[in-house]
Parts: C-alpha cells; sequence; structure tokens
C-alpha cells in the first residue's frame, strides 16, 4: 500500500521508507506542500494511500466520514529528523499489521 507523506513531515521520511522498500511519496514531490486538507485528502484517496500526517484534523475527519484513506497520525513533539525516520521505519511492522487489521486511524508517538 501506498503512502502519502504530508507537508509537516520531512521529506527525507518519504526517501527513507523508499529505501526500506515501502511505496511513499511526499506532498512536495507532487507540486502539494501548500496544498490545502481537502486537496491531501483526496490525493490519498485518488492514490489509495495511507495519508501520513501530523494533522489532528485529518485524523478527526477520517473518524467523522467513516470512509476516506487511512490516516497515520505522527504524534511527536520536537525531534531530529534523523531520530524520527529510525524510530518510524522500526514501527512500520506494527504499522502495517494495524492498517491489516482494517483500523482507519492509527497513531504513531515516537518515544
Amino acid at each position: 500500500m501506498p503512502y502519502l507523506i504530508d507537508a509537516q513531515l520531512p521529506p527525507a521520511l518519504a526517501e527513507a521508507m523508499r529505501r526500506a522498500g515501502y511505496e511513499a511519496i511526499h506532498v512536495a514531490e507532487v507540486g502539494m506542500a501548500n496544498a490545502i486538507d481537502g486537496m491531501i485528502w483526496n490525493e490519498a484517496i485518488s492514490r489509495s494511500a495511507i495519508l501520513v500526517t501530523k494533522d489532528r484534523d485529518f485524523s478527526l475527519l477520517r473518524a467523522a466520514k467513516r470512509q476516506g484513506p487511512v490516516v497515520l497520525w505522527v504524534r511527536i513533539g520536537n525531534i531530529d529528523n534523523r531520530a524520527l525516520i529510525r524510530q518510524f521505519l522500526g514501527a512500520m511492522p506494527q504499522i502495517v499489521e494495524a492498517v491489516a487489521r482494517g483500523e482507519a486511524v492509527v497513531e504513531f508517538a515516537a518515544s
């Protein structure tokens, strides 16, 4: 399943995910770095992608609509990009399992 990485997360996350064997693209790579939420939501739907975001609004929207893309809600504070990527990739097996179970919103909190 592809992953669409939202603008609040670094493009390096998409690059690292691709190197690890996951299909991932950052919104900046498709000219959507400054897109509004609705456009990003629709892009995730059109790509059948998991929407990876720090934006709580997407998880609330997904819960309210009961349809749309799976939202991977990244709940972290200030963290170095390398640490974020390392922890994120380490959590990918659990994330993949949660998506396979049919969870609509998956939370990732870096430690």
